[in-house]
């Protein structure tokens, strides 16, 4: 798992939404022709290992990246749309998709809660574009707005069917291979495995562990589990309505790390480790260090909580 290779509130706000913001979504439509005759260029799909490749080829051709999940049809469905409005820029665009079910590094640095989810690469920085689901006459506004941006910012290269990088070309350069239990892990959670994957985890972290990578992957599969299948409204309302009830404020921390708001589901146990005591305490104590292991000990709202936890301890 690599540490986000950017800033995500980077251009923030540099493309105008206002055509999307008062249409509601609509249904995803059918399959857009893959190659030839002036159609769209191949889809690249990108994983934690070849992404950082495939943003930095963003500094000569602009992209846009869909994030999807297997488990939800109409994300899958909707990179054809996705595909139809990025040809119509003669292809200005390079599309990209990544799963957010097996690519966890790339999920944890787009904090992406619900899917599909589409935003704009431009000399190796995001512009966040939108959620949800929309025609490709919709979104072929915006990503006019985007390819406009890219002129702006001397991205003017463009890519056609002939000389687009193969899916797989960025995963295999200067790369380390996987030690089995990374290997593993990896099938695991491609198999929607999360216990397989934390297990895999578990054994890498027995053979060494300074294996950070493996410490961040166990800490997001946990999480995953704790999560799946969970309704987030409900969560919430429990917490609200019973402040005192361990796992429903668990819960919802989870949740809140999972969407990304990091600072409130760190504050939220922090509150609680300072009302509690004994086993309770541990219990948050060690939940809350955990989600500290999804986050990354390098992010400075973790270097926070491990000195707002230490005051709250003692």
């Amino acid at each position: 798992m690599s540490s986000t290779p950017f800033s995500t509130a980077a251009l923030r706000g540099a493309v105008d939404l206002s055509a999307l913001k008062n249409r509601p979504p609509v249904a995803p439509q059918g399959s857009a022709p893959q190659s030839g005759g002036g159609g769209p260029a191949p889809v690249l799909e990108v994983t934690d290992a070849s992404f950082p490749q495939a943003v930095e080829a963003t500094t000569s051709v602009a992209a846009v990246l869909v994030l999807y999940s297997q488990a939800i049809q109409e994300s899958v469905d909707f990179i054809d749309v996705v595909t139809q409005a990025a040809a119509r820029t003669g292809g200005r665009l390079q599309v990209l998709t990544a799963n957010i079910d097996t690519e966890l590094g790339i999920r944890q640095a787009f904090q992406a809660q619900s899917v599909p989810v589409v935003i704009g690469l431009v000399a190796a920085r995001p512009v966040p574009l939108f959620a949800g689901i929309y025609g490709a006459e919709e979104i072929s506004g915006v990503f006019d707005q985007l390819v406009q941006l890219a002129d702006q910012q001397g991205v003017t290269g463009s890519v056609g069917a002939d000389d687009a990088m193969p899916a797989d070309e960025g995963a295999d350069l200067d790369e380390e291979p996987l030690s089995p239990h990374h290997e593993a892990a990896y099938a695991a959670i491609e198999a929607g495995d999360y216990e397989g994957a934390r297990v895999a985890y578990q054994a890498a972290l027995a053979a060494n562990p300074d294996d950070e990578d493996a410490r961040l992957g166990l800490g997001q599969v946990s999480l995953l589990q704790r999560t799946s299948g969970a309704d987030l409204q409900a969560a919430r309302a429990a917490a609200a309505d019973r402040p005192d009830d361990l796992d429903a404020q668990l819960l919802v921390a989870d949740f809140d790390v999972l969407g990304g708001h990091i600072e409130d589901a760190f504050a939220r146990l922090i509150d609680l480790v300072r009302t509690t005591s004994g086993a309770d305490r541990d219990r948050v104590r060690t939940h809350l260090v955990g989600l500290f292991d999804v986050v990354g000990s390098a992010d400075e709202r973790v270097k926070k909580g491990r000195t707002a936890l230490m005051s709250a301890l003692f």
